[in-house]
């Protein structure tokens, strides 16, 4: 029986790629390695060469991703990614096109979100996307509660001038956590993880969603901790926080969630923590806000842009209130290793045409 190919688009780094090659191979899987964005590509030849094929592109040339999952009329079943690779309608139309000896089935995302596809031309064209929601939960929240930490407590500023030579002391004592309130927007997974390390900490903590299921999501690990109180709305959330941390998928319905009128409503001294999707927040706005001394918004931390890797641009640039950071929150061993092992039990599972338990994400 013939195997199912999978293209590994951008792989899991360093020793995890051992792993996940192994557990999709483990699965019977024909795979080819996209070798790109691996740190050592000449090993990975080396130690892999007969077992798996391998291809070298661009997997954010739209052009040279769609020639290379078609190579030779073959195509492949899979696609798996990591890193957001945009898979929009003319690469799904192509993939799945007549004539292709194995057209595209599955999306494989390791990681959580499938914003990076068009999820309504997946459909069209009869494709599944299964993603790994959870899987860096722990390692979100650890994230966003050391951009709440470094920004309260001013710890960018110490360290400058601890290196120009500079003694510098505060010139106001800072809040305590235990002073602050936390206003989680997105009560899911990551958010609720981040609302029990806080809660831990002695910060006070709401939560505001916008789905009517929001209540729903799982509580905090932590029995011991307690779960945010819920906040009727978004302007309220905002009003009575000191700290924002942001925790939504990208939709229609987020996109621009945090513009000007939002964070006018912020109380003075504010922060706000978007690691969730860049989109959600208009950045013309808040880099307006961070230049203006006299808005509420005292300090923001950013992980998530809406141009990231090569288009990697921001107004927020140059700004000595704005933190940022290149969509690194939920990359650490266990999130990855987690999320790159599931993807490939999803990938397998779907290709066997054993659905049962695997996330689908659907328009």
């Amino acid at each position: 029986m013939e195997r199912s190919r999978v293209l590994l688009v951008d792989a899991a780094p360093g020793a995890l790629l051992g792993r996940e090659l192994e557990r999709l191979l483990g699965h019977g899987l024909d795979v080819t390695l996209n070798l790109r964005r691996v740190a050592d590509p000449a090993g990975a030849r080396a130690d892999w060469g007969g077992r798996v094929a391998f291809t070298d592109f661009d997997p954010f040339d739209e052009a040279a991703l769609l020639a290379e999952t078609v190579r030779g009329g073959l195509g492949h079943h899979a696609v798996k990614s990591r890193a957001g690779v945009p898979l929009r309608a003319a690469f799904l139309a192509g993939a799945t096109r007549a004539g292709l000896a194995h057209p595209l089935r599955v999306i494989g995302r390791a990681g959580a979100g499938t914003d990076h596809v068009d999820l309504a031309a997946a459909a069209r064209n009869g494709v599944v996307v299964t993603h790994t929601p959870g899987s860096n939960a722990a390692a979100v929240a650890e994230f966003a509660l050391a951009q709440l930490l470094t920004l309260t407590r001013s710890l960018r500023s110490y360290d400058e001038a601890a290196h120009r030579g500079e003694w510098r002391a505060p010139t106001a004592p800072p809040a305590e956590l235990s002073e602050l309130t936390l206003g989680i927007v997105g009560p899911g997974r990551i958010g609720l993880a981040l609302a029990g390390r806080a809660s831990a900490l002695g910060m006070e903590v709401q939560a505001f969603g916008r789905r009517r299921d929001a209540g729903s999501a799982p509580r905090p690990a932590s029995t011991a901790t307690r779960a945010p109180r819920p906040a009727p709305t978004l302007p309220d959330l905002l009003a009575t926080s000191d700290v924002v941390s942001l925790h939504l998928p990208l939709t229609p319905a987020t996109r621009g969630l945090i513009g000007r009128a939002e964070l006018a409503l912020m109380r003075p001294g504010a922060v706000l923590l978007n690691t969730a999707r860049g989109g959600i927040v208009d950045e013309h706005a808040l880099a307006d806000a961070l230049r203006d001394p006299a808005h509420p918004l005292a300090a923001a931390a950013v992980d998530t842009f809406e141009h990231e890797h090569a288009a990697f641009a921001s107004p927020l640039f140059g700004l000595p209130n704005a933190l940022l950071t290149p969509h690194v929150a939920g990359m650490t061993r266990t999130a990855m290793a987690t999320a790159a092992l599931r993807c490939a039990d999803h990938i397998a599972a779907l290709l066997s045409g054993r659905p049962g338990g695997v996330p689908v994400v659907t328009a």
